[in-house]
């Protein structure tokens, strides 16, 4: 059985490379493989998850204009700053509330404010969280993260956002790049030019983030830079000045969305029924309120043109 449940695994993984799976049903396959099949190589996924978003968000790179980027990037700098101190201080507040134990609240806040699992993961070192309080906290933010890429779009259209406006929404109100740009990628290209760089920019929180944390919890972890950020950025450089390779880059452009619809497979097969038993009630509430607000508040401020590039 454990054979037949790893060719399975292997073949809809490779079945993601085709184009023919989109990034929802991809992510949907992988929700429903883990929960009624589990995934048989659960370390392997999450490692490759994580290797091949980063290069994906690298080959994306590929197909943006640097000017916008930096349009994007400068533009959406104080709402990023904005939403993070907004998010940190509801969502420590409510964790006190529902009395979440250990580090999971300020886990799971962490993710919210900033990048969902990259956060928590750079984090949860720092705080030297167990690994109990890092799956309970992952495993919320990726249910949620799960929830938002299917929704997001219908919801989008549904408040005939523009393609601006939904690339801001979404790269303010959906915990991990991956669902970020799987869901603005579904809304159409500009949406996904803005989100994933604004979505990026918010990422680069993680840095001032730990280094706050540490110097509370007198940490000495080492903290990690998001290094392939800047080797996005250095791909979109090379797209907006190298015409002449256009071709060659557009293949690595599509070859980063074809990665990115994988990547959603693999983190969608890493939740499972034990993942959603360890949750629990309080922090998975938190998650989800937090979750609610964040997006309520943004939305609006994007509707009411507060929030806009």
């Amino acid at each position: 059985m454990g054979s037949v449940r790893t060719i399975i695994f292997v073949l809809i993984f490779a079945a993601c490379f085709t184009g023919y799976l989109s990034p929802p049903v991809a992510l949907t396959l992988g929700i429903l493989f883990g929960l009624i099949l589990t995934n048989p190589l659960p370390k392997e996924s999450r490692t490759g998850a994580r290797l091949l978003l980063q290069l994906s968000v690298v080959a994306l790179g590929f197909g943006m204009d640097l000017h916008e980027v930096l349009k994007a990037g400068r533009n959406g700098f104080v709402y990023t700053a904005l939403g993070i101190g907004f998010s940190f201080l509801v969502g420590l507040t409510l964790a006190k509330l529902l009395r979440v134990a250990g580090n999971s609240g300020y886990l799971i806040t962490t993710g919210t404010a900033i990048c969902g699992g990259s956060a928590i993961a750079a984090v949860g070192p720092v705080l030297h969280a167990d690994p109990e309080e890092m799956a309970v906290s992952l495993g919320t933010v990726f249910v949620l993260n799960s929830v938002a890429l299917v929704i997001f779009p219908p919801l989008g259209h549904f408040l005939k956002l523009s393609q601006s406006q939904f690339g801001l929404w979404a790269a303010l109100a959906i915990h991990d790049t991956s669902s970020v740009v799987g869901a603005a990628s579904k809304y159409g290209a500009e949406a996904l030019i803005i989100g994933t760089t604004v979505k990026l920019a918010r990422a680069l929180w993680i840095v001032p983030l730990a280094l706050v944390t540490a110097a509370i919890k007198r940490s000495k972890t080492k903290i990690q830079f998001p290094w392939f950020i800047l080797f996005f950025c250095l791909a979109a450089v090379l797209n907006t000045y190298l015409p002449a390779f256009s071709k060659g880059f557009h293949w690595f452009f599509q070859a980063g969305r074809l990665g990115l619809t994988a990547t959603l497979f693999l983190i969608g097969a890493g939740i499972s029924r034990e993942t959603l038993r360890q949750v629990g009630w309080r922090p998975m509430v938190l998650g989800v309120v937090l979750w609610l607000i964040v997006g309520t508040m943004s939305l609006y401020g994007v509707l009411q043109g507060w929030i806009a590039l």
